[in-house]
């Protein structure tokens, strides 16, 4: 493992991985890598930079993923997150959506990693914060190990040290964003062939990895995994992160623990104009697996209805509680 590298983190994720998902992470374990959701350029120089940059401190260590692929924009925002305490900052060039591609950036800048690369040696003459890249195995036709080969060489010699590759490729006409995370196979091969290639670079691997026993198996041929889906439908697999993952104590929270700590979070949320649905929201598969997960996720829809406070955290508890019993 490379020094340094965080071996186990949370992949960015589209209205998933914002403020409050993140924090509930963070609850359960200390150590993992959290990414924010990807923030556009555009959104972010002409937008509310506390609404999209905004974070709490405990969320540290904590990444933002940036989308764009104009080097003097993605400069400036490299130069926001530093100011604003960021530990890192991603370039996305791995999202397939339509809309992601109509702004030339996500997978289809796989096919410009001299453009990539112009855009990580500006970030990096602008923040002092690590620029890393998450990216496809290849996009489209552009699939061959070579290509990837390619395009990681290019980037790296421009100052990325770190590369996030999902094991799928991206097509970019045909399949649906949703599509592109099942349909084209994984290729993990691949990815552990360019940490063999590539020892001096921290490599990544993401893609259907729905387990710490799943994590702790890749982590013997790359150095770091990243979780994404999953990590959304069942929070609570991060558990034993600290203790297995990184050789840290874990805390001795249970759920309940986790819940009545979003509990108090969600107090000044509510108290700064906030709604309870947007942290709950997050929180349904806390209990996946669980007798009384069922009712949790029932009493914790009703957190849409105006004037619903923290006391429904509790409610939803006790039900919980009532059903183990």
């Amino acid at each position: 493992m490379m020094p340094g590298t965080p071996p186990l983190s949370v992949a960015p994720m589209m209205d998933r991985t914002d403020r409050h998902f993140r924090l509930l992470v963070r609850l359960i374990s200390r150590e993992t890598l959290l990414y924010t959701e990807m923030v556009t350029t555009g959104a972010l120089l002409r937008g509310d930079v506390e609404r999209h940059l905004g974070f709490d401190p405990r969320e540290h260590p904590i990444a933002l993923q940036l989308g764009g692929d104009d080097p003097a924009a993605l400069a400036d925002c490299a130069r926001l997150a530093a100011d604003q305490g960021y530990d890192e900052v991603n370039l996305n060039v791995g999202c397939p959506s339509d809309r992601v591609q109509q702004g030339r950036f996500g997978a289809c800048l796989m096919r410009e990693p001299a453009h990539v690369a112009a855009c990580v040696a500006a970030m990096r003459a602008a923040s002092p914060l690590p620029v890393t890249v998450k990216h496809r195995i290849g996009v489209d036709d552009l699939d061959a190990y070579a290509d990837m080969r390619a395009f990681v060489d290019t980037v790296a010699d421009a100052g990325c040290a770190r590369f996030s590759v999902h094991a799928r490729k991206a097509w970019l006409a045909g399949l649906s964003p949703k599509e592109n995370r099942t349909i084209p196979p994984l290729r993990y091969d691949d990815v552990y062939r360019l940490k063999a290639e590539r020892p001096d670079l921290a490599i990544e691997i993401n893609g259907g990895i729905l387990t710490l026993d799943a994590a702790l198996d890749h982590l013997a041929h790359v150095d770091a995994v990243m979780i994404g889906r999953a990590a959304y439908d069942d929070p609570w697999l991060f558990a034993e992160a600290d203790a297995r993952v990184f050789g840290r104590p874990a805390a001795p929270k249970t759920r309940a623990d986790v819940v009545r700590e979003m509990a108090a979070y969600a107090e000044g949320w509510l108290a700064a104009g906030g709604r309870l649905h947007h942290i709950t929201r997050h929180m349904l598969g806390l209990f996946a697996g669980v007798p009384g997960g069922r009712r949790f996720r029932q009493i914790l829809g009703a957190a849409t209805r105006p004037g619903a406070g923290p006391e429904l955290l509790e409610q939803a508890l006790e039900a919980v509680a009532a059903t183990a019993a």
